[in-house]
């Protein structure tokens, strides 16, 4: 196999702020595989789960430069052997995520199939996404819902809470939200931005408000509290940074409801479809996520959507220079088209 790597800088209309800090533009990675006179394509998204465990642009090049050699004499179809070597090599998991997705959009234009198509999947199953609306004064909040109902019109709207004003400006945001968009179910992320006390208290007030279910509550290291913190929420608990890959889930599963799987977090398309067999063996339900990640990581997303229960695959909805076109909006639902492969167009 022949490669090359090129970075791409996404820029956001919205800057978006989570608990941990807010972030307006992300530096990722195209990388271009050759075969056969088969070109294929992959993003790689530096992205946090917390200040100790993060990744950042040159990092992920350098993964690259390392390890890209080391695979070149293998073809795109021994992707068993590859993954097996990437694994050996503890390569990052958007290194990781961005050459399985190459590997999966070569063999679509291979065999001259979308891979949707080639997995036997049904468009029809794929549900509506939901767009984000980030942590911001409560006047800020209704500017940005009531540009993401002229752009989209959803139907489901995330809110980002953990505040680090509190709870109270917590609260304040969802009302600000209800008050613009009062026919928009809602749901919430609060990025592991609360304790123990906060969560339940937050769940219940929540729940009154109809929201569908609690992400992330409690943050990373704090899972042995999930037990409790389910007996005692009225909202479904899903987990995102606890839960990066498949080996995570079954020890998470009698405390949850659900499994946030993003492709930069578990390391490609593979293991994203080994978690969520896992989940729903585990009698979970599986949403799918994502990060600063442009159309073609989550064009990537979307072909593995029909199995997906909620889908927050919005964020190259808010970017000024996305640089692909993939998956197609319509009404509220984000689906692949019928192009070979990934069906993914580059067009810097």
């Amino acid at each position: 196999m022949d490669f090359n790597l090129s970075k791409f800088t996404v820029c956001k209309k919205f800057a978006l702020t989570i608990s941990r800090g807010t972030t307006s533009q992300t530096t990722n990675i195209l990388i271009k595989i050759q075969q056969e006179q088969i070109e294929a394509i992959g993003e790689a998204t530096p992205f946090s789960l917390s200040k100790e465990n993060c990744q950042n642009t040159e990092q992920l090049i350098a993964e690259f430069d390392r390890i890209l050699p080391i695979i070149a004499n293998f073809h795109p179809l021994q992707r068993q052997e590859i993954l097996t070597v990437l694994e050996k090599e503890r390569i990052s998991s958007p290194v990781k995520a961005a050459i399985d997705m190459a590997l999966y959009d070569w063999l679509g234009k291979k065999t001259g199939l979308p891979l949707w198509r080639l997995w036997g999947l049904n468009r029809d199953r794929i549900v509506p996404i939901s767009v984000t609306i980030g942590i911001d004064t409560p006047e800020k909040v209704k500017i940005r819902v009531q540009n993401w109902l002229e752009l989209v019109a959803p139907t489901i709207l995330k809110v980002k809470l953990g505040s680090p004003a509190g709870i109270e400006a917590d609260r304040a945001i969802i009302l600000a939200v209800k008050a613009v968009a009062p026919d928009c179910d809602l749901t919430v992320d609060a990025n592991g931005g609360w304790n123990l006390k906060e969560a339940i208290a937050m769940s219940r007030w929540l729940a009154d408000l109809n929201v569908k279910y609690l992400e992330q509550p409690l943050a990373v290291g704090k899972e042995a509290a999930l037990a409790e913190l389910s007996q005692q929420s009225p909202l479904p608990i899903f987990v995102d940074e606890s839960c990066l890959t498949s080996k995570d889930i079954p020890r998470l599963a009698k405390s949850i409801a659900g499994v946030n799987l993003k492709i930069m977090k578990a390391g490609g398309l593979t293991e994203i479809m080994r978690s969520i067999q896992v989940a729903k063996a585990c009698g979970l339900k599986v949403m799918f996520g994502c990060y600063s990640d442009s159309s073609l990581a989550n064009t990537a997303m979307a072909h593995l959507s029909p199995l997906a229960d909620y889908l927050d695959l919005d964020s190259h909805l808010n970017l000024t220079n996305d640089p692909f076109t993939g998956a197609i909006l319509s009404k509220g639902h984000l689906l692949p088209n019928d192009l070979p492969g990934l069906g993914v167009r580059y067009s810097a």
